[in-house]
């Protein structure tokens, strides 16, 4: 069923990139998808799969944003995103640097260099995590470009490879 958007809208966004590989037997990172379908099960448009990684991934155009997704994640990495900024940071590792890249070949490791490359301060790293405040994000790509782990892409696939 498609759904008429208009824009900006929102939809759900899964902050984990499965670059860890992480299953419900082998929890290597701690905060990424685990593959338990909870969110799948929850969502009532089919907006929601895995992706070759076995990572939960939203198709935008399917997705109303009702959030149950969200709420039904065991590891709380779904969140409602403003889809008019395609800048995102597709991980939700909290471990240091060192643990972190150990974990995953694509975790931030919340080295701060987006944080220092963004011109309208819409970056800050909390808990060794890059973190994107979508209200004064200009969706530029810099961050994406200059972050050396490619924790943060573009959606879309202007600045970086779409994911």
């Amino acid at each position: 069923m498609a759904i008429k958007k208009r824009v900006p809208y929102n939809a759900a966004f899964v902050a984990c990139n499965g670059g860890c590989r992480q299953s419900k037997d082998d929890p290597s990172c701690n905060y990424g998808c685990i593959g338990c379908g909870a969110c799948i099960d929850a969502c009532k448009f089919g907006a929601i799969s895995f992706n070759e990684h076995g990572v939960a991934e939203v198709q935008e155009e399917k997705c109303v944003a009702c959030g149950m997704c969200a709420k039904a994640c065991p590891q709380s990495i779904i969140t409602i995103h403003d889809c008019a900024n395609r800048i995102v940071v597709k991980c939700s590792n909290q471990d240091k640097g060192a643990v972190a890249r150990k974990e995953c070949e694509v975790s931030c490791i919340g080295c701060g260099i987006c944080e220092k490359t963004c011109t309208a301060s819409a970056i800050k790293v909390i808990n060794n995590c890059a973190n994107i405040n979508e209200t004064y994000c200009l969706s530029c790509g810099m961050c994406a470009v200059k972050c050396p782990r490619g924790a943060i892409y573009d959606l879309k696939g202007i600045y970086t490879l779409a994911r």
